[in-house]
């Protein structure tokens, strides 16, 4: 069955408003009209769709079935519509990414992203790696790990190995690996990190007795200010390292995952999906 477009609007307005005066008054017509426009749209239904009462409307039971659904389909229409821009339409990517690498790797990088890319509108969310991708209507998730994530298609992006970082105060009394256990080490909520380091440098591992974070955002502002030694991804952090608000006072690294670009495999890339992980491996 067709049905006029017009004769729809004007019933999801006045349904709204259970008024015809004031959905002439938003549709900017006249009264007159959107009751014939209702009263056409109720004989071609074959259905009343309101109760004309003596102070207004009331909506029968079939007109409560359809306002929901024109409710809906009108919105849907209008954000679409709205993400015409200049001539073009506008694309909505929605990306979350892991903290550290959105703030170490990806947002220093965004404005080349825009310039390239200026018809797509990028949503950027963060998170301490735990996401989930089809709850939060995510197009992709930048994670740290191992790839292995059920029913998801991942693509390496940066290996990311862990090195101790501190204050130059606790930097410069560290002459050893082994004046580690003298520190307070702050960890993450990966407990087996600090010993795979310290299994790297060759030396045994203390007894581990520092404060654990979800964020190593967090942990690396804790250490900055002298809370203790972290162990972090310098590549994360080179704006930190550089200006000297962290130093990494020994070079042993243990890689312990990798970041990656995960997407739904049961989900059909668009265009700007295409473009932003093309732009995205291109820069690695």
């Amino acid at each position: 069955m067709q049905l006029p477009l017009n004769a729809l609007r004007a019933f999801e307005t006045a349904a709204r408003h259970l008024s015809f005066t004031r959905a002439a008054i938003e549709l900017n017509v006249t009264q007159a009209a959107v009751s014939q426009q209702v009263k056409n749209l109720e004989d071609r239904l074959g259905a009343p769709l309101f109760r004309r009462l003596p102070r207004g409307l009331a909506l029968t039971d079939e007109g409560l079935a359809l306002l929901p659904v024109l409710a809906d389909s009108f919105s849907r229409i209008g954000s679409v519509l709205g993400q015409f821009d200049e001539g073009r339409f506008r694309e909505v990517l929605t990306v979350a990414a892991v903290g550290t690498f959105a703030v170490g790797w990806l947002i220093p990088r965004l404005e080349a992203w825009r310039r390239e890319h200026p018809f797509v509108d990028l949503r950027l969310f963060t998170n301490n790696n735990r996401v989930d991708i089809a709850g939060e209507g995510l197009d992709f998730a930048i994670r740290f790990g191992d790839g292995a994530w059920h029913g998801t298609e991942a693509e390496p992006l940066i290996d990311a190995p862990l090195s101790p970082v501190c204050s130059p105060a606790i930097a410069a009394r560290l002459v050893a690996p082994g004046a580690l256990a003298g520190e307070t080490l702050l960890r993450s909520y990966r407990a087996d990190e600090w010993a795979r380091w310290f299994e790297a440098a060759g030396v045994p591992c203390p007894w581990l007795r520092g404060p654990v974070f979800d964020s190593s955002l967090a942990m690396a502002a804790a250490a900055s200010q002298g809370a203790g030694v972290a162990l972090l991804p310098p590549t994360m952090f080179a704006g930190e390292l550089a200006d000297g608000r962290l130093v990494r006072p020994f070079g042993t690294e243990v890689s312990t995952g990798r970041y990656w670009l995960t997407r739904l495999k049961s989900k059909r890339p668009t265009p700007a999906m295409r473009d932003f992980r093309t732009w995205l491996l291109a820069a690695m």
